[in-house]
């Protein structure tokens, strides 16, 4: 599935393309906004040398025969406003699925239907019919996706650390089956 044999996936409103270095400054808007990643693992970016590294370590993920993870920039009228995610396991038929949407389109629908998009992609192309996703469980705007595409929670753990946060945190754990 090298990236010049995927070209992007279509929705109603968005197009979804390889995220990849061209995506830098659109990437660390929203990658370096406190108010945007508080409660994700790996961000927020404060500088623009982390957020390179992530593009390039996601570019050359799509540059393979056969790549382990899928990083899919959101674009809305040609704007890039986000980015949806696709990991998969070792035995590649279950993926986690993760998302992030930059602040000001924040409860448009457009995270779910990103993920609706990239679990069609998963089963279609990959053959993937197993789904997990995991958030904060402060996250509301992220488990609400979750539910709705589907998913149920299936765990809530604690030992959760944001990299914004020095407190432990818990975490929800979602999944479903694609049939």
């Amino acid at each position: 599935m090298k990236s010049e044999n995927f070209s992007e996936i279509r929705t109603e409103r968005l197009v979804l393309r390889p995220l990849g270095v061209k995506y830098l400054q659109t990437t660390h808007i929203y990658a370096s906004d406190y108010e945007n990643t508080k409660y994700m693992y790996y961000l927020p970016n404060d500088r623009l040398e982390d957020t390179l590294a992530f593009l390039q370590k996601a570019e050359q993920e799509w540059e393979k025969e056969d790549p382990t993870f899928f990083e899919f920039a959101i674009c809305i009228n040609d704007k890039h406003i986000g980015a949806v995610s696709l990991y998969l396991d070792d035995g590649r038929c279950s993926g986690e699925l993760g998302w992030i949407i930059y602040k000001p389109y924040w409860n448009q629908g457009i995270a779910t239907e990103a993920a609706r998009a990239v679990i069609n992609f998963a089963v279609e192309e990959l053959g993937v019919n197993r789904f997990t996703a995991r958030c904060d469980s402060e996250n509301i705007g992220s488990y609400k996706v979750m539910e709705k595409i589907g998913m149920k929670r299936t765990e809530v753990y604690g030992g959760r650390k944001n990299k914004s946060s020095s407190e432990e945190r818990i975490e929800f754990k979602y999944e479903m089956i694609y049939e």
